[in-house]
């Protein structure tokens, strides 16, 4: 049987991806993503659920090659890559790319660090290259796709952009990485359920995918074969998992488009669908200041997977995960506070009964947009008990691509996410990270980078 033309073109193009052949804006992205990813991990480890996965984790597998980010502790290569993975996508905090509706690096980071550090040797270079080549796979899956999530693309996708990544640094052949592929193919795991429920599995998926890459690639290094029609084949991951797609954009774009290139910030920890209400409503009181008790009605007009991802009913004591993707308590906390904070989403501010009330007065509608992965346009529409009728429109999301960031609101974003730690990081750790993601394509040894963590 030949190879089928999707495994070898995108493992061709993992392995030969080299860190010369990257755009300056390429390496730009790679680097502030990668710190941003760092920091929404180290947050991480102190969310719900994040002590009970570290302690029941604690017996999987031998060594103690890889670091828990915000830990101060350290665990078997893959068994960090799961807790890593958890922790990076557990507060709806971790980038994204808007058009795949895919947070590549939650999965992958947490893979490539770990086996980085358990391997030894990895430069600065070889990892900004593994992370730009296992973007484009991931992303690349998730622009392909022509239908809406049925499973959950961070986590399924986000495996095989994962098993890339590894197998990069692993300087592997194509036919090994056409066998990882396979191997993960197995493994790939993540429906969209937990994200109707607000269960913690979701992040878990993330963590679930992110380990498997580490051993579908051990596996495969091992001589263990794998299927090799794993994407356009008859029961191949496109055709079971996303329904109808093309790739044929993809095999255009690899290697003169690089996707990292196209990611979006989390400006807000929440689902990236509450975004643009959550701007919408901050600049409209800046427009027009009035007070939570002004308002009479709230309404976010975009398209459906705006309503289905973030239009669910608020309930009286949600989940922290459930909350995060609740337009109506997520509206609620920036009308009483001006702000959506990681301290929103913990303790007594899950159940405080303002926040329930006036989130009864907020809505989500649907445009009827026939582009099932679309984020924009928006329109936030706040109408105040005087019959005054504020609007709003939202042609881009902020931090995306059009609007990107600056480095201040960057370093602004990771030092508040530094605050989470589980154990708090000695001072000056958060700088020293800083300065080694700028100056990473100089670094001999990515272990470099959890030193500040651990110490």
């Amino acid at each position: 049987m030949s190879h089928p033309v999707a495994s070898e073109r995108f493992a061709r193009h993992a392995l030969a991806t080299r860190y010369e052949d990257l755009s300056d804006d390429a390496v730009l992205q790679a680097k502030t993503f990668i710190l941003d990813t760092l920091g929404v991990g180290i947050a991480g480890s102190s969310a719900a659920g994040a002590d009970e996965l570290a302690q029941v984790s604690a017996g999987w597998g031998e060594g103690a090659h890889a670091c828990v980010w915000g830990r101060r502790k350290r665990v078997a290569a893959a068994t960090a890559a799961f807790l890593n993975g958890f922790q990076a996508h557990c507060q709806e905090y971790d980038c994204l790319h808007e058009q795949a509706v895919l947070h590549p690096m939650a999965t992958l980071l947490p893979a490539t660090i770990a086996y980085a550090e358990r391997a030894g040797g990895v430069s600065g270079r070889e990892l900004i290259a593994a992370v730009v080549a296992g973007i484009d796979v991931a992303a690349s899956l998730g622009i392909a796709a022509r239908e809406g999530l049925k499973f959950f693309r961070p986590a399924t996708s986000g495996g095989f952009g994962a098993a890339a990544a590894v197998a990069r640094l692993a300087r592997f052949d194509p036919d090994t990485l056409c066998n990882a592929f396979g191997i993960q193919y197995g493994q790939t795991s993540g429906t969209m359920q937990p994200h109707v429920e607000g269960s913690i599995v979701l992040p878990m998926q993330i963590g679930f995918n992110s380990r498997a890459a580490i051993q579908s690639c051990d596996m495969a290094a091992g001589g263990v074969s794998g299927p090799r029609d794993v994407f356009e084949g008859e029961f191949g991951y496109m055709r079971l998992y996303e329904g109808a797609w093309d790739l044929q954009p993809a095999w255009a774009n690899l290697g003169r488009v690089w996707l990292v290139s196209e990611l979006s910030h989390k400006p807000y920890p929440a689902g990236r669908a509450t975004h643009g209400g959550i701007e919408g409503i901050m600049a409209l009181r800046r427009q027009r200041p009035f007070a939570a008790g002004d308002v009479g009605a709230v309404c976010i007009v975009g398209p459906p997977l705006i309503r289905r991802l973030c239009g669910r009913p608020d309930l009286a004591s949600p989940s922290a995960s459930y909350a995060r993707l609740c337009m109506a308590f997520i509206g609620a906390k920036v009308l009483l506070h001006g702000e959506i904070d990681l301290a929103h989403f913990r303790g007594a501010e899950l159940s405080d009964p303002a926040t329930h009330e006036l989130a009864q007065r907020i809505a989500v509608v649907s445009d009827d947009n026939p582009d099932p992965n679309a984020f924009v346009p928006q329109e936030v529409v706040v109408t105040l008990k005087d019959a005054t009728v504020l609007r709003w429109q939202c042609p881009a999301m902020l931090a995306s691509p059009a609007r990107r960031f600056t480095r201040a609101q960057n370093l602004t974003k990771f030092r508040r996410c530094l605050e989470f730690a589980k154990e708090p990081l000695r001072p000056g750790a958060g700088e020293t990270l800083i300065d080694l993601v700028d100056h990473l394509e100089q670094i001999a040894d990515v272990s470099a980078l959890t030193e500040p963590l651990f110490a």
